[in-house]
């Protein structure tokens, strides 16, 4: 599990790497940011490929971010 208080960094995670692919995917963001990136661009993840510990990620941003929604 991904502690989602701390910055996370996008080349840790395939998808939201991809997400990311006009800045540094080593550049940290917020979990806020992760979970729009996430939300925004839902339709760009290839649900088919995501690991554990990021659909983990995805979960616990949900869970923090996502209004009583998930996108997992």
């Amino acid at each position: 599990m991904t502690d989602i208080r701390a910055a996370i960094i996008p080349a840790r995670f395939p998808e939201l790497s991809k997400l990311v692919w006009n800045r540094d995917p080593q550049r940290p963001v917020t979990a806020d940011e992760a979970f729009a990136l996430y939300e925004r661009n839902w339709r760009l993840v290839d649900r088919e490929h995501l690991t554990d510990r990021e659909a983990g990620l995805i979960r616990e941003l949900g869970k923090k971010y996502g209004r009583g929604f998930g996108l997992i």
